[in-house]
């Protein structure tokens, strides 16, 4: 839509009303600061949503993969062989031999309880980027050295070279009845991964460590695996899942975190829906500024129709003044919502300390920091819907404008 230097000039005159239309800039101010708020609060959450599950996802197949294959019972034995097969599935970028085991840990009169995670030699240098202090490379077969989350360091007050008792309750027979099974092992390392739950309960040693420490000889818990896509693990493990057949089941990360991924999706369209109401409000904010704009500028109107004035010319006017209100109020909403992103963590602290509440409780929320991942197709939706409805809602007054009669306005002139 081309304006011609007559219908850009009106267009912008009646863009910055006058001292005597103060009410209707006011409409327009408000109209545009409901847009841009709308607009960037809808950028914030879909961002925030986006990061919550990207990062969830990252750190969660990154410790227990895209999918576990476990035997029936919790050991899996000749597990070489069904090793070599799963890293042999197309579409298996890795697969790795793991034991995880809830025991219970007693440090100085204090005790937790914890998942024992047995991890090969390969898996251990890999959390080496995790760690908070300490040496993971202390982790060895026989050494009795194990890495404990940064939670759980806090919550008995243990430090490096302390001594972490592990209690196995299904320990050996005695005379005098079932012993459980108690053996030290000293903290070499801690590590944080930033999921609140792992960083309390796990404690990392080798898988020859943990098979003695459970007695469960050679046998292993599980198999981890990476795939090449994650979304496709399903389609990917089929197979896997056909062979072993009544020896053990496949898992999905989709099925190990299903609750968690499905009320993620559910809160994410609530936020959507709502939000958009919001933006829908501010489209019905332009559409009574612009009918108010009308309604002062009917003597105008008439006598600009009087001049020569067409009425398509009035519907551009009209329009390009609403519409020009709603991109300012995108514009500013999608700058607003991408700089609360970037410093958010700096704001959450912040809020955090100026009012005394905890805004990110790691131990509700599962991660350390507010997470945010910002698509730019959803932004692009984002602002093009909020610039659609500001459209929209130009039409009826400026259809009402082209439509003025100026023999009736001016018959008593």
């Amino acid at each position: 839509m081309i304006l011609s230097p007559f219908e850009w000039t009106i267009a912008k005159r009646y863009m910055l009303p006058g001292r005597s239309e103060a009410v209707i800039a006011l409409v327009a101010g408000i109209s545009i600061t409901v847009v841009m708020l709308s607009v960037a609060m809808l950028v914030i959450v879909m961002s925030v949503m986006n990061g919550f599950r990207a990062e969830l996802l990252d750190r969660i197949t990154g410790l227990n993969g895209h999918a576990v294959v476990q035997a029936y019972g919790g050991r899996l034995e000749n597990w070489e062989n069904v090793l070599e097969e799963v890293r042999n599935t197309p579409g298996v970028v890795e697969a790795s031999p793991l034991i995880e085991q809830p025991l219970l840990a007693t440090y100085n009169g204090r005790a937790e309880g914890i998942f024992v995670r047995g991890n090969t030699a390969e898996d251990i240098d890999k959390m080496a980027e995790n760690v908070v202090v300490g040496d993971m490379s202390k982790l060895q077969p026989g050494s009795r050295n194990v890495a404990i989350g940064s939670r759980l360091q806090q919550n008995l007050g243990i430090r490096l070279g302390d001594t972490l008792t592990i209690i196995n309750p299904q320990g050996r027979p005695t005379p005098f009845g079932t012993v459980p099974r108690q053996i030290g092992y000293t903290v070499t390392a801690v590590f944080e991964v930033g999921l609140y739950d792992f960083d309390e309960r796990f404690v990392v040693m080798p898988i020859p460590e943990a098979q003695t420490l459970l007695m469960i000889g050679d046998s292993i818990s599980m198999i981890e695996v990476q795939t090449e896509d994650a979304d496709r693990v399903n389609e990917i493990m089929a197979p896997i899942q056909a062979s072993l057949n009544g020896r053990a089941v496949v898992t999905g990360w989709q099925d190990m975190n299903a609750s968690l991924f499905e009320a993620l999706q559910v809160e994410r369209v609530a936020m959507a829906f709502a939000l958009g109401i919001i933006v829908l409000v501010a489209a019905f904010n332009i559409l009574s500024s612009l009918v108010m704009l009308v309604r002062s500028k009917t003597r105008d109107i008439a006598i600009m129709r009087t001049m020569g004035a067409t009425r398509r010319s009035l519907l551009k006017i009209f329009v390009t003044t609403g519409s020009i209100v709603g991109v300012i109020g995108t514009l500013s909403g999608v700058t607003l919502g991408l700089l609360v992103l970037l410093f958010r963590q700096p704001i959450v602290e912040f809020i955090s300390w100026a009012f005394g509440v905890e805004l990110w409780d790691p131990s509700v929320r599962f991660l350390t920091e507010l997470p945010a991942r910002t698509d730019p197709i959803e932004v692009l939706v984002i602002a093009g819907s909020a610039m659609g409805l500001a459209f929209l809602a130009t039409l009826y007054p400026a259809y009402r404008a082209s439509n003025t009669d100026p023999v009736e306005v001016l018959r008593y002139e």
